[in-house]
């Protein structure tokens, strides 16, 4: 088969086509970053070269926030300074990870999430798109990420996600609101992104967290009431630009997916094998002619202690089954994690672009 372009190789795949080989994507948190880099001889900031050494065909445009600090740091935690939104460190055996914290809007008062300082769409740097996109020829270039369109996890960063469950299961209104405040701010910077790139953006991705290992985490209903319709707004912009929509969803979520074809989503990220009715054979059987997919690679499987060995064969049977008839994009389910081996990440993206050949 004729070599494509990384950009050529995703849209086949989200158009349920077989490409040349799978694209492939990474996805890592800083611990594991930074031990490929070394062992690649990169410098540490320059993320840009492990890409290319990891053959990633994605690349993810960032519409950077350049306006007044809204939120003041302090001590012991990082503070978004657009957002407010609280973290705090926890270290653990083989790293550590910033964790939420405080949860400043927790009494979901009306007046408080009123007055709750947000960024103005004025306030980011379109500009910089260009700029972007000028190194990255070829590359398949998306808009948004797991965060974009969030619903349950974002405002959970605010008010914690016991109060998340509460309002969406009274249809709390104050919560609605700062759902809706959040929200319509990123429609609009997502608006201006894509009428302000000098080249095409080729697909929007969203994000939200439907699923537990076991089963949904709330009810269709409720999804149908709350969520869908916000979503709806983000896919309807997609399709006024000709750009595919991408969701991510973690745990157990193909009870969603029907929904997930009606709106006129194209594919799904992030495939937790683990989590009920989320098999790479059953969403292939049951999806795989209506929806592509992105993920299904386990960062809880063989790649944390497996042998070299084990972890290919467990690749090997993931793209048995998800690469006939086109419709799969490689990535790993979650970022991969401290506890990840190198030695095993870097077997399976030295033999991805092998293995994946059409």
């Amino acid at each position: 088969m004729e070599r494509l372009s990384s950009k050529e190789r995703v849209m086949a795949a989200l158009n349920h086509q077989e490409p040349d080989r799978i694209p492939i994507n990474y996805m890592a948190n800083s611990g594991i970053d930074a031990r490929l880099k070394r062992h690649y001889g990169i410098a540490s900031h320059d993320d840009e070269s492990l890409l290319n050494r990891l053959h990633v065909d994605m690349r993810e445009v960032s519409i950077p926030y350049i306006g007044p600090v809204l939120h003041a740091p302090r001590p012991e935690r990082a503070i978004d300074p657009a957002w407010g939104i609280t973290k705090r460190w926890i270290a653990h055996e083989s790293g550590g990870y910033w964790d939420y914290c405080d949860f400043p809007l927790a009494s979901l008062d009306e007046e408080l999430i009123e007055s709750w300082k947000m960024p103005d769409p004025d306030d980011y740097d379109y500009d910089s798109l260009d700029e972007q996109l000028s190194i990255w020829d070829g590359k398949a270039i998306c808009i948004g990420n797991p965060g974009l369109g969030d619903i349950m996890n974002t405002t959970g960063m605010l008010c914690g996600m016991e109060q998340v469950y509460l309002a969406m299961a009274m249809m709390d209104e104050n919560w609605l609101r700062l759902v809706d405040r959040r929200l319509d701010i990123q429609l609009e910077v997502t608006r201006r992104a894509l009428e302000g790139a000098s080249s095409p953006i080729d697909y929007m991705w969203l994000g939200e967290d439907l699923g537990a290992q076991s089963g949904a985490l709330i009810s269709l209903d409720t999804y149908r009431t709350i969520i869908r319709p916000r979503h709806q707004k983000f896919i309807d912009l997609a399709g006024s630009f000709g750009i595919p929509v991408m969701i991510h969803s973690c745990g157990s979520s193909s009870w969603a997916f029907e929904d997930f074809i009606e709106m006129g989503i194209s594919a799904v990220d992030t495939l937790q094998p683990e989590a009920k009715d989320m098999s790479p054979s059953y969403l292939k059987n049951r999806f795989g002619n209506r929806l592509s997919f992105h993920g299904g690679f386990s960062t809880a499987g063989k790649v944390v202690d497996g042998s070299i060995e084990e972890v290919l064969q467990e690749l090997q049977d993931l793209l048995s089954v998800m690469m006939p008839r086109g419709g799969y994009l490689f990535s790993p389910t979650h970022m991969l994690q401290d506890n990840s081996s190198l030695e095993n990440v870097v077997a399976v993206y030295e033999e991805l672009p092998i293995l994946g050949r059409y």
